[in-house]
């Protein structure tokens, strides 16, 4: 089985991804400190939203790539193993 996680590879893009969010969520409690329109303020939080959704979305794919096929190379319980974490983050994505 890999040593690695499925998303070494694209670590700096998730890093630079999660630098943005960051800022996202800073602006969003600039615009609550000043006090700015609510539907904006929701606004933005729809965009973090989706931006975090977008890299849950990169993550489960790394996964399934590299961790899950690693797995079933390995090992029909491996695999299993797997493919229920996998479904379980799903099910919590879909929440």
């Amino acid at each position: 089985m890999s040593e690695h996680h499925g998303y070494i590879t694209d670590k700096d893009r998730y890093l630079n991804r999660l630098k943005r969010i960051e800022g996202q969520a800073r602006g969003i409690r600039t615009m609550i400190e000043g006090e700015k329109y609510c539907i904006d303020i929701l606004t933005q939080i729809s965009a973090l939203t989706s931006a975090l959704d977008a890299v849950a979305v990169g993550l489960l794919e790394d996964h399934l790539r590299h961790c899950v096929v690693d797995a079933a190379r390995e090992s029909d319980e491996q695999a299993e193993v797997k493919v229920k974490e996998a479904t379980a983050a799903i099910a919590r994505f879909v929440r």
